[in-house]
């Protein structure tokens, strides 16, 4: 709700502070006075296109301010008007562009008297206020509608992945066969090339590493060598053994030393058999080692990335066998999603449709009620194409009014007079009930044209109203006065030899003055007794207390 408003320096009003409570509140004065310029603060702060003419005469700029709270939470709006037309708008102490500011608090308020931000003026808005009117049925037909759309649009998006592989796939298909072909004729293992290229040093010097291997294997074991000549030693040795410990020392040491010679000899000579003398292998290494390093050029850096490079490509490869039966899968729960879509957008249709006649013969009534006998509503339907079907369902829902028997029914942006567009608000704001969600409705020219019982009606319908909203209403009209929880008098005063704009809680006798002076535009005894009985009457009819 709207908690305070602040205004200063538009027109008449220099600065004005006021304090708004939950449910009705009515502004009333003498024309002239203010309170169209109150109605277009609250504008501004809804974002409403600024005009430089709004600044008070003689000011640099108009500031309004405003604090609302909404679900718990606190929002507080400012909105600048420069002498020379520029606009700028605060929310919650940041700079915000008007377009944000009117996203934020537009929703928050209504405002009925012109055609600026009244939700029910776009017919985009109409689905949702008929379903909320509806209930229960409407809105479960609402919910599996919006749930086979999500399943529709699930299943859309997956089929449209699925083609775009398979084009994608089959667009590079002799490609991936040739990357295939190519990797799968070498068959590379992983690892290859780490291998190949630690062998190729000993096939690379294999005839040096033939000569210095028999050579080390002569020289500890060949005929004379190293070997033999200390086996004789130790042979020696053993016919000493016993006469001398250190001699047999030593002998131990020698016979230690035979064993590692004959043990390296041995190895010199299996090394100098294990290697590869063969020119015809060291040419199929160099040439396999091209032919990876070819690869590794094409698809690695790595031959670990050549292995995945083939990997990729069977698998895309596979894609393109596979993929026709994925796309065909694809188009089948499509086409289920699709049809349960259909019959849920049947259903909340008709159910709609079906709802429709009690929903506009209580807009007559309503309509009738207050002062507009022969006007109707229509509610018009119009399918649209499949292609624009929304979260609201497959068809265009609008409100019409017609104003009078054999007129034809027309948009309610088609209704020109402010005071006829406030009473059709009513009576769809009044019929709607809980359906309407928006928290401030603000009423100006609600009474235009009309009085005595139907002004009783009207002040009726939005005290009603202010049950579930904070109302606002600007009137001139003593029947909806009185039923107000709040009244504000709005008045002129000489300030300074300029003249400014008040702002005034009545109550009690002030109030009743208030009322009287709209009856009869003097607070004369006869028109102080009919304020009295006229807001007995209201408290009587509402269960009320006090003035």
């Amino acid at each position: 709700m709207l908690e305070e408003l602040h205004v200063t320096n538009l027109a008449l009003i220099e600065d004005v502070w006021i304090g708004f409570d939950s449910g009705m509140t009515v502004l009333t004065g003498e024309t002239g006075t203010g309170k169209t310029a109150l109605v277009g603060a609250l504008k501004l702060l809804v974002g409403e296109r600024a005009d430089s003419t709004m600044v008070r005469s003689g000011s640099a700029e108009a500031v309004v301010e405003g604090r609302f709270v909404v679900g718990g939470s606190e929002m507080v709006a400012q909105r600048r008007v420069t002498a020379d037309g520029r606009s700028r708008c605060v929310l919650d102490g940041e700079m915000v562009t008007v377009t944000v500011l009117g996203e934020r608090l537009g929703p928050i308020v209504d405002l009925h008297g012109q055609h600026e931000h009244q939700s029910l003026l776009s017919p985009s808005s109409h689905a949702h206020y008929l379903d909320r009117s509806i209930g229960e049925p409407a809105l479960e037909a609402l919910e599996e509608y919006r749930s086979a759309r999500a399943e529709h649009d699930e299943a859309a998006a997956e089929l449209d992945h699925a083609e775009t592989a398979l084009a994608d796939a089959m667009q590079h298909a002799e490609h991936l066969r040739f990357v295939i072909g190519e990797i799968e004729a070498l068959d590379p293992r992983p690892g290859e090339d780490e291998e190949l290229e630690l062998r190729l040093p000993a096939l690379t010097h294999a005839e040096r590493l033939l000569e210095a291997a028999w050579a080390l294997c002569d020289a500890l074991r060949g005929e004379g060598g190293a070997g033999e000549v200390l086996a004789s030693a130790i042979v020696s040795l053993e016919r000493s053994k016993g006469l001398d410990p250190t001699l047999d020392s030593l002998s131990e040491r020698a016979e230690a030393l035979f064993a590692e010679i004959d043990d390296l000899g041995t190895e010199a000579r299996s090394y100098a058999e294990s290697v590869e003398h063969d020119p015809q292998t060291l040419d199929e290494v160099h040439a396999r080692l091209a032919s990876l390093s070819g690869l590794k050029k094409k698809y690695g850096p790595a031959l670990d990335g050549v292995l995945a490079t083939l990997g990729d490509a069977r698998r895309r490869s596979a894609a393109i066998e596979t993929g026709d039966v994925i796309v065909r899968n694809g188009q089948k729960r499509l086409n289920a999603a699709r049809e349960r879509l259909r019959l849920a957008a049947s259903r909340l249709s008709e159910t709609r449709r079906e709802a429709v006649g009690a929903f506009t013969d209580s807009l007559a009534t309503a309509a009738s009620e207050l002062n507009m006998a022969g006007a109707r509503f229509d509610v018009v339907f119009t399918e649209l194409p499949f292609s624009s079907w929304g979260l609201s369902g497959s068809e265009r829902v609008e409100f019409c009014f017609s104003p009078a028997e054999g007129e034809p029914a027309r948009p309610l942006t088609k209704i020109v007079s402010g005071g006829e567009l406030s009473r059709v608000m009513l009576a769809l704001k009044s019929v709607l009930g809980d359906a309407d969600d928006v928290p401030v409705l603000v009423f100006d020219e609600v009474d235009a044209g009309i009085g005595g019982v139907t002004g009783l009606t009207v002040g009726e319908r939005l005290a009603s109203l202010a049950s579930g909203h904070q109302v606002l209403v600007v009137t001139h009209l003593a029947q909806v006065a009185a039923f107000a929880d709040r009244h504000l008098a709005v008045g002129r005063r000489e300030v300074d030899g300029r003249t400014v704009t008040v702002v005034e809680a009545v109550e009690g006798p002030n109030r009743v003055a208030e009322i009287a002076r709209m009856l009869s535009g003097r607070d004369s005894e006869a028109s102080l007794t009919h304020a009295q009985e006229l807001l007995a009457q209201v408290r009587k009819a509402a269960g009320r207390v006090g003035a």
